[in-house]
C-alpha cells in the first residue's frame, strides 16, 4: 500500500487530527505519522524551543494531550529533518500538519504539501470578495498572520481560540467578536476538529472552514 507522511510541529501520533486525514485517503493510503516534539518532555520543549522577542510563534499538541508553545525559528531545522528522513524511506507524499509559514522548507523527490501556500489563495476563492474572520490559537500569532492574507486579498478579522485548551467559553468568545463582522470563519490551525467547527457554525450560523479537511482532500487526490 502507497504511504503519506504526516509531519505535525508537536508530537506523533495525532490521535485528535489523523482520523480527518484518514477518512480522506479512504484506505487507498497507509498514513505514517512523525512530530517535531517527538520524544520531548514538556520541561525541555520550554526550556529549548520556547520563543523569544520578535520570533515567528508556533502551537501544536503532545501525546499527554498538553500544549506546547514554540519558536518557528528553533524547530525548522528539525522539521527539515523529519522531512529528509520520510524521503530516505520513499514516501513521496508528505503532508505538512501545520498552517504557519515556514521559509525555505525542501524536498529533492518528494511532493511536499505545505498548507501556508494552499489555504489562502483557496480561502480567497471561497471568500469572492466577502468578509473573512480567522480563528487562530494564539493572541501573538495575529500579526505575523496577516501577512499571510494580505498578498490574496484578504484583510481578516482575527479571534482566538486554542483547539488544545478545550475551553468552550473561548470559542463562544470568539464567535462573539466575528458574528456580525464576517461573512465566513476559517479555522486557521490543523488542530482544529470538526466538534470546533460546528461549534463555531452553530455559535455564529455561517459557514465555518476546518483548515485539516482542505488539505485532507487534497492530500487525496495526490494518490
Amino acid at each position: 500500500m502507497r504511504q503519506v507522511g504526516m509531519i505535525t510541529i508537536g508530537q506523533a501520533p495525532r490521535t485528535d487530527v489523523a482520523p480527518i486525514v484518514e477518512k480522506y485517503l479512504e484506505g487507498r493510503a497507509e498514513l505514517v505519522q512523525a512530530g517535531v516534539l517527538d520524544g520531548m518532555a514538556l520541561a525541555e520543549i520550554n526550556a529549548n524551543l520556547s520563543p523569544g522577542p520578535g520570533d515567528y510563534v508556533l502551537t501544536s499538541r503532545l501525546v499527554s494531550g498538553e500544549s506546547a508553545v514554540m519558536a518557528r525559528e528553533r524547530i525548522q531545522p528539525i522539521l527539515q529533518r523529519k522531512i529528509n528522513d520520510f524521503e530516505e524511506r520513499g514516501i513521496t507524499n508528505i503532508l505538512l500538519l501545520c498552517t504557519g509559514v515556514f521559509p525555505g522548507l525542501r524536498a529533492e523527490q518528494s511532493f511536499l504539501i505545505e498548507p501556508d501556500h494552499v489555504i489562502p489563495p483557496v480561502v480567497a476563492t471561497m471568500a469572492k470578495g466577502r468578509k473573512l474572520g480567522v480563528i487562530v490559537p494564539l493572541p501573538e500569532q495575529v500579526d505575523a498572520l496577516r501577512d499571510k492574507y494580505s498578498p490574496h486579498g484578504l484583510d481578516p478579522v482575527f479571534a482566538v481560540a486554542s483547539p488544545y485548551k478545550h475551553d468552550p467559553q473561548a470559542y463562544q468568545t470568539a464567535a462573539s467578536q466575528l458574528k456580525g463582522e464576517v461573512d465566513l470563519i476559517l479555522l486557521d490551525c490543523m488542530g482544529y476538529t470538526e466538534e470546533a467547527r460546528q461549534l463555531v457554525a452553530d455559535l455564529t450560523g455561517l459557514p465555518v472552514i476546518l483548515s485539516n479537511a482542505i488539505m485532507a482532500k487534497i492530500v487525496s487526490e495526490m494518490i
